[in-house]
């Protein structure tokens, strides 16, 4: 399962502009978020800006979903 998940984000990647976007803007937050993760303090500011990354970054999990399940609906009924 976990296979055809990858095999599937793959194909987006290389096919859906859309999808492509969404992955790139989410993998940028994650990086962010790892070099919040790496500090032993955070400011107020960081702190704030760790939760609306977090946020963000489900939001465009979320779009991706969304794009993954439209291509799997679509492909079912093809």
């Amino acid at each position: 399962m976990a296979e055809g998940l990858q095999d599937l984000k793959d194909h987006l990647m290389a096919t859906n502009d859309a999808f492509q976007r969404l992955a790139t803007e989410h993998q940028g937050y994650k990086e962010k978020l790892q070099q919040l993760a790496s500090k032993p303090y955070l400011t107020d500011q960081e702190q704030f800006e760790e939760a609306r990354m977090k946020k963000l970054k489900l939001h465009l999990k979320d779009q991706m979903e969304a794009i993954m399940q439209e291509h799997r609906k679509h492909a079912q009924s093809v």
